[in-house]
């Protein structure tokens, strides 16, 4: 379950607090962490528009998929942080499999899934994969 929820201290100038949550790996926490996502921008967009409506969804997107491939591919928990950056949203997901994603062909014919991390890359204005014995940290930077 989420901890943390977005605030915003209820002063437009001033920055929205950083989303941390932090999820067991159940198949329905994907669906939270994109609803804990959606709060946090939620509070960002009051003060802070987007430059094009489609960020939000983008941002949405990438939670999505990262979220996904955490409770796919690593057992256990896993971990979604969001924050405003100068220039966008800073994605961080921390989940406990050492080994980095791997891109793998998608095929639309055989409906086997492999389209998330291209999706990622397509999205992002920079993707690196931070690995150690613990699990691994995804950073994905967004536009906003």
């Amino acid at each position: 379950m989420a901890t943390g929820p977005p605030t915003n201290d209820g002063a437009d100038q001033r920055a929205v607090r950083d989303l941390e949550a932090r999820f067991e790996g159940a198949l329905g926490d994907v669906t939270t962490a994109r609803l804990a996502a959606a709060r946090y921008l939620d509070t960002l967009e009051r003060s802070d528009v987007p430059d094009e409506p489609d960020r939000r969804d983008d941002v949405l997107l990438v939670v999505t998929e990262l979220a996904s491939n955490a409770v796919q591919y690593a057992p256990g928990p896993f971990t979604v942080r969001l924050r405003r950056t100068f220039d966008g949203v800073h994605i961080e997901v921390h989940d406990t499999n050492p080994e980095p994603p791997v891109p793998r062909r998608w095929s639309p014919r055989e409906n086997s899934g492999g389209v998330g991390w291209h999706l990622v890359h397509a999205l992002a204005t920079q993707v690196s994969v931070v690995t150690g014995t613990q699990g691994k940290d995804i950073h994905v930077f967004l536009p906003w």
